[in-house]
């Protein structure tokens, strides 16, 4: 059935909003890289979380208190936990990674995401998507390259973030049933400021002026593009957006190469291909099956 032209002016949206949250990741990790060189990792977690707040804070103004009316609340600080833990060993890795290799197996995540579901929600993973996530893994594989680089301990953090993240984004799930996108936005930089201040502490350093800038800049950015993630996500099929996400990789080794003089080996491009392509495959076939169900006659 062709689409109607309000139809289609939406999926150019939802297209749109995901381009603008893969640049907008791309930047922001462009700034992790860059301001590492004075500040630590978790240090830079706790002002990419403040900033963030900061960002959000017209949000709270405008709707009030009564909006984060929930009954879910440990729900939302267990994703706090588990979100923090991903973004501290994500921004450690990147600061020692190639940048393209760290984005790269970033990509891991919804692999790691089937698996959590098959395990723990107990859904049902047939024998393709079972494939995929090999498929997946073996990219994985591709990229890491243990006895080639000589960086398995900074890969494997950047991994165990997307295992996190993957439980995560499981939790997201859930929560998007009950919940508005900017409320499990705004509870997420809510909790994650004051928990990771104690760690911020324990390595802390006062930015200069133009560190201070950047790091606001990196806050604002990093909720910005979480923001027009899930608002793509809400307007379209995860299986027609999804794909447009990779648009990441192509972006960071651009910024990569021109600001850290950075270039990628052709093994990571191939690895983030066959792990991306695995990803792609899972959510259209995820999407299928939401549809399958929905037209699905309810038996009485």
């Amino acid at each position: 059935m062709p689409l109607t032209p309000s139809a289609n002016a939406n999926l150019f949206k939802a297209i749109g909003l995901m381009l603008l949250a893969a640049l907008g990741f791309s930047f922001m990790n462009v700034l992790i890289r860059w301001t590492s060189s004075e500040l630590h990792p978790f240090q830079i977690a706790f002002f990419r979380n403040l900033f963030g707040l900061v960002f959000m804070l017209p949000w709270l103004i405008k709707y009030g208190y009564r909006s984060f009316k929930t009954e879910r609340f440990g729900l939302f600080i267990i994703r706090a936990l588990l979100g923090l833990f991903s973004m501290f060993c994500y921004f450690w890795g990147i600061t020692v990674l190639p940048l393209a290799k760290a984005v790269a197996l970033s990509f891991t995540v919804p692999l790691f995401v089937t698996v959590g579901a098959a395990l723990f929600l107990k859904e049902a993973v047939n024998w393709r998507r079972w494939l995929a996530v090999l498929v997946g893994f073996i990219g994985t594989l591709i990229i890491l390259r243990p006895s080639v680089d000589g960086d398995l301990l900074a890969s494997l953090v950047v991994i165990a973030s997307s295992v996190t993240m993957a439980a995560s984004v499981l939790i997201i799930k859930s929560l998007s049933r009950t919940e508005d996108p900017n409320v499990i936005v705004m509870y997420m930089v809510l909790l994650m400021t004051p928990f990771s201040l104690p760690v911020a502490v324990t390595v802390w350093q006062w930015p200069t002026f133009e560190t201070w800038f950047l790091v606001a800049l990196m806050g604002f950015l990093g909720s910005f593009a979480h923001l027009m993630f899930t608002h793509s996500l809400k307007m379209s099929d995860v299986s027609i957006v999804m794909p447009f996400d990779f648009a990441r990789l192509p972006f960071i080794i651009l910024m990569a190469w021109v600001i850290f003089d950075q270039s990628v080996d052709q093994w990571t491009i191939v690895g983030a291909a066959v792990v991306f392509a695995s990803g792609v495959y899972i959510a259209r076939r995820e999407a299928l099956l939401n549809k399958r169900r929905a037209i699905q006659p309810k038996v009485s």
